[in-house]
């Protein structure tokens, strides 16, 4: 590809900002310094616009394969990167899931033709596919999921023992989906026994209860200290979920770590009023109050990353009753803007969002050479214009499945530029047909 010089930029980067210049060769960042001057290459001044590493998404649903009506993961991959989003981790909860060792390669072969965003998966632990877990490779992908309670694609993983089994076997990250399954059963049927299944979806953070969360995730914890394992809580959703985690060690001397996703810091249960079915999501959008802890958390250090959990379904299948409307929506292209207008408001500060959805996604999983503005390190940089509104409509929307829950939002920011190793992927509204993305490799030792 040549150089790339990216003038008057405004970089974000290490809990600092600085002005310079960033000259970029090839799939790399060759060099970052307060004034560059290069010959006979390409350069593009971003004065005004600050420029932050482009953001690791640890948790999305591109539905392939099988399930390609949703979303592909050439799609959503593309939408992506109009949200800055320059890596991702997908799930493993498609058809057929991603269990076996083979099919987990099938999938990374899917996205080396079409993914325009660096990617990896995640391997899904079920009740009985503990030995092929072990054959896995501990760098072959981001980590292994468990669904502790069910959700789309029904992976629920309910015996106690291979849970054990599974924590004491693999030296990887494991990302879990904490809500107690029998809690909430017992919560649908006493629903269900007063309206069908035409449920008000206003009742959804009832049905899967904050006490649901709270005693999943609180096992889980309990589990990984008895065995030493490496447990990420994706999606936490309840404030009281945020006092089971610490922020008195560095993010690298972690075992337990936590993740926020977008929605729950954006919604609470008073929306459903008027988003209904477009906001059901597992685990449920809760209280204000709910929403205030989990900001807390995030800002003092005891939730560890913001992710989307984009997770698109096709606008029939949301205007479904609510015991047949999927839960999950699509996000990946409107998280970072949501994000920066709570840095107008002065909610967050830029530094921490780049440290929440950038450094500490490849802190956590160990992503080599990603994550941070570096000499030497992958050129993946989002521009960011963070005064220039726009209002999210069905023709600026670049999902497969056409909806956002975010239509008719104002957004103060947008992103102008995308980079994925160095390759200028979008720019303005308009995207590159030209993919180089990579497969994110990771340094565990």
């Amino acid at each position: 590809m040549g150089q790339l010089l990216i003038k008057n930029a405004r970089v974000v980067n290490q809990n600092a900002q600085t002005e310079c210049d960033i000259l970029l060769e090839n799939d790399y960042i060759q060099r970052i310094d307060s004034s560059i001057n290069a010959v006979n290459t390409e350069v593009i001044d971003v004065k005004g616009k600050y420029v932050l590493p482009g953001m690791i998404d640890d948790q999305v649903h591109f539905r392939e394969p099988g399930l390609t009506q949703k979303g592909t993961i050439a799609t959503e991959s593309r939408a992506a990167l109009a949200g800055g989003i320059t890596s991702y981790m997908e799930q493993p909860n498609t058809v057929p899931q991603t269990t076996t060792i083979d099919k987990l390669e099938e999938k990374f072969g899917i996205a080396a033709n079409t993914s325009f965003a660096n990617y990896s998966f995640l391997f899904g632990g079920t009740n009985d596919n503990l030995e092929e877990l072990k054959k896995l490779d501990k760098n072959a992908c981001s980590g292994v999921k468990l669904f502790l309670g069910s959700s789309t694609g029904n992976m629920l993983v309910d015996d106690v023992e291979v849970i054990e089994k599974i924590f004491r076997n693999t030296e990887m990250v494991i990302s879990a989906h904490c809500e107690d399954e029998g809690t909430i059963k017992r919560n649908l049927e006493h629903y269900k026994a007063q309206y069908g299944n035409d449920i008000p979806v206003q009742y959804h953070p009832l049905i899967r209860s904050a006490e649901a969360c709270y005693l999943s995730s609180s096992q889980a914890i309990a589990l990984a200290k008895k065995t030493g394992a490496r447990l990420h809580v994706f999606h936490v959703s309840t404030g009281k979920e945020t006092q089971l985690f610490r922020n008195d060690i560095p993010l690298k001397e972690k075992k337990i770590t936590a993740e926020v996703c977008i929605h729950h810091l954006w919604f609470s249960k008073v929306d459903y009023k008027t988003k209904g079915n477009l906001i059901k999501w597992n685990p449920a959008i809760k209280t204000a109050e709910d929403r205030a802890q989990l900001w807390d958390a995030l800002l003092d250090d005891r939730i560890d990353v913001v992710a989307t959990d984009h997770a698109p379904h096709t606008l029939e299948e949301k205007q479904n009753v609510y015991t047949k409307a999927p839960s999950g929506g699509p996000l990946v292209q409107h998280a970072l803007p949501a994000l920066l207008n709570k840095y107008r408001e002065g909610k967050i500060p830029l530094e921490k969002i780049v440290e929440k959805t950038s450094h500490n996604p490849a802190i956590l999983f160990q992503i080599n050479k990603r994550g941070f503005i570096r000499e030497g390190y992958f050129a993946d940089l989002t521009v960011v214009d963070t005064n220039d509104p726009w209002q999210v409509g069905k023709k600026n929307i670049h999902y497969k499945c056409g909806w956002s829950p975010f239509e008719g939002e104002v957004f103060n920011a947008r992103v102008t530029h995308t980079f994925v190793n160095g390759h200028l992927a979008y720019e303005n509204g308009v995207f590159s047909e030209r993919r180089n993305a990579k497969r994110l490799t990771f340094d565990r030792q």
